[in-house]
């Protein structure tokens, strides 16, 4: 008696151990990665954005902020599931490669030049962006690159190549790092800077730095989102990712992406507002 006591025990505790299992594996998240910018992570617009995503499809969306060639780079090796980034020409370039499929347009907003209020080097006075930059390599002022191959860095590129300009230097300094970084060290060094406007509106109380220069059609920054070609890496969670890639361009996000605002002020624009 005492034996079919215990083997009964046994059994029970093999049930609810099975059931447990069975109920953690049915309601246990998947996981997909969002290779992005550091720009939308930032300004924390993916912080109001991913959760009504990540609750419908009982998904949890992980966040890998970096420059855009980085972000690009990670979807190139199959390290990232989606890929959302600013620099229209390498997303196309990384479509037409093969690395990516289905892309589409989900937002924008602008870069803007910033700097001390004193403006040294007279930007303000500029009457567009690229004689902006030639004022400020004219007067060697103090100019802080990103350095990272992100969508910012390759936007201030264009702009001095525009310009006839080589920047080289000690006023011209490569710093390796995120914008938001690279803001507080242009502020630091009391310098300018190339930033998107989002980074900067959320930066703002925290620098003394000022817009001196905006509204070039040069500074347009569109943002793009896609997903990682599964014909080139099978182990990415392409249903997942294109959920997430319509999400981007569903009413729901559009709503939540112009309604975005920090101190007062809208951060970015979709194409649908």
């Amino acid at each position: 008696m005492k034996l079919s006591k215990k083997i009964l025990s046994i059994f029970l505790l093999a049930f609810l151990l099975v059931a447990v299992i069975t109920s953690a594996n049915v309601f246990a998240k998947e996981r997909i990665i969002l290779a992005t910018t550091t720009s939308t992570d930032n300004t924390g617009l993916l912080a109001v954005l991913l959760p009504p995503f990540e609750e419908k499809f009982n998904v949890e969306v992980h966040i890998i902020a970096v420059g855009t060639g980085r972000a690009l780079e990670l979807g190139r090796n199959g390290d990232a599931d989606v890929v959302l980034v600013h620099a229209r020409e390498q997303e196309l370039e990384f479509v037409e490669q093969g690395y990516g499929v289905n892309r589409l347009d989900v937002m924008y907003n602008d870069f803007v030049v910033l700097g001390p209020k004193s403006d040294p080097a007279g930007v303000a006075s500029a009457s567009s962006v690229l004689e902006a930059f030639k004022k400020i390599a004219e007067n060697k002022s103090v100019f802080i690159s990103r350095g990272d191959n992100s969508g910012t860095h390759v936007k201030e590129l264009d702009i001095w190549a525009l310009a006839g300009i080589t920047p080289e230097g000690n006023w011209y300094r490569a710093v390796g790092q995120g914008m938001g970084a690279s803001i507080n060290i242009a502020d630091q060094s009391g310098g300018y800077i190339l930033s998107d406007r989002g980074t900067y509106l959320s930066y703002k109380d925290q620098t003394d730095l000022v817009i001196v220069f905006q509204g070039d059609e040069l500074l347009f920054n569109p943002y793009g989102i896609m997903a990682v070609n599964p014909e080139l890496h099978p182990h990415v969670k392409f249903d997942l990712a294109m959920e997430l890639v319509n999400y981007f361009v569903s009413e729901e996000a559009i709503e939540i992406i112009n309604s975005f605002l920090v101190a007062g002020e809208q951060l970015f624009f979709t194409y649908n507002d």
